[in-house]
């Protein structure tokens, strides 16, 4: 019940009152945090070491009737979400203000535990994997507060799980960041297209037209739609064959500048901008699946107030992602409704 109330709150002192409240057991919000925090990192171990069992496969992720006949599809996708952690000086001021509580009460008490060192920043970019079948009917998410090669071992082991590898049709979509290029290429042969999210070619273009043309300009709106539609529809070298000779009539080092940004961004990518390809096959060629992830598996991290040491704040998200990956009763198989 208190990794359950604690799901949903906006604090530990709240979600022990809400414990209070729905299954009458007092605990107040630290003890609450130490409890959820304990049983976040045993599910998380449980997960690193297979002990939780996923709730399907990709022989389950069988394509709506009449689209190929009974061919499997599984997408996957990866990105980085920023989590809010307790800095180094929000450790000593309050580390400095529990010494001064004792001092106030006068009594003896054991010594402080060794202080946790904390972070340089106050955000930190953690990962998240995703999973997910055509439709998302099927969907599967894990995440870590390790660096870029954590999230690549992160994705194979997911992937062996699901057995990614046996599904017929296995496809990338990602919003193209370097890191997340380079480790899917790295552990994930079997894949058959790695696409780039068509919002973030939009968002690049539209990020050069609003330097070159303006933020309401009637003609650089019309250059954008025109470009977007012929990448959608005819492809990288379509779209290449346009922006190269716009760039050459510009005027301007602030117009160049942004220019020479959006066609290294688009030749940098050029094997992953396939939307002709995709859409015939029938193929998303959007993220939004994994994007809407991110902000659901940290929803409980971020607000107002909150800080996290980063095993904390992976210790909660395992809790977040064990019951959205319907694995919740296999931790706790006895919990049962009460009858009404």
């Amino acid at each position: 019940m208190a990794c359950r109330v604690n799901l949903s709150a906006t604090s530990f002192i709240r979600a022990a009152a809400a414990l209070q409240r729905t299954a009458q057991v007092k605990l107040s919000g630290e003890r609450l945090r130490q409890v959820v925090e304990a049983v976040g990192r045993g599910v998380l171990k449980a997960q690193q070491e297979d002990d939780i069992a996923v709730t399907w496969h990709a022989a389950d992720c069988v394509l709506p009737d009449g689209e190929k006949g009974q061919k499997t599809r599984v997408y996957t996708g990866c990105d980085g979400v920023m989590v809010p952690i307790v800095t180094e000086a929000e450790k000593l001021k309050r580390r400095d203000r529990v010494k001064a509580k004792r001092r106030r009460r006068g009594k003896k008490c054991k010594p402080l535990p060794p202080r946790k060192r904390g972070s340089d920043l106050p955000w930190k970019e953690f990962k998240v994997a995703f999973f997910y079948s055509e439709g998302a009917k099927h969907q599967h998410v894990a995440f870590t507060h390790g660096n870029h090669v954590a999230a690549g071992k992160l994705l194979r082991r997911e992937a062996d799980r699901l057995r990614f590898q046996t599904a017929d049709e296995r496809v990338g979509l990602v919003d193209g960041a370097t890191w997340i290029r380079q480790q899917m290429q790295l552990h994930f042969v079997e894949l058959d297209a790695l696409g780039l999210d068509f919002y973030h070619l939009s968002e690049n273009v539209h990020r050069a037209r609003r330097k070159v043309y303006g933020e309401e300009s009637p003609e650089g709106k019309t250059w954008a739609d025109d470009l977007m539609h012929v990448f959608k529809h005819e492809g990288y070298t379509a779209g290449w064959e346009r922006i190269f000779p716009w760039r050459t009539n510009l005027r301007g080092k602030g117009k160049r500048k942004a220019a020479d940004r959006l066609i290294h961004f688009i030749s940098a990518r050029r094997g992953m901008i396939r939307y002709p390809e995709f859409r015939e096959r029938g193929w998303q060629i959007g993220s939004g699946p994994t994007e809407s992830q991110c902000k659901l598996c940290t929803k409980r991290l971020k607000g107002y107030g909150r800080r996290w040491d980063r095993p904390n704040a992976t210790a909660v998200a395992a809790l977040d992602t064990l019951d959205r990956n319907g694995q919740w009763r296999q931790v706790w198989p006895n919990a049962s409704y009460a009858a009404t």
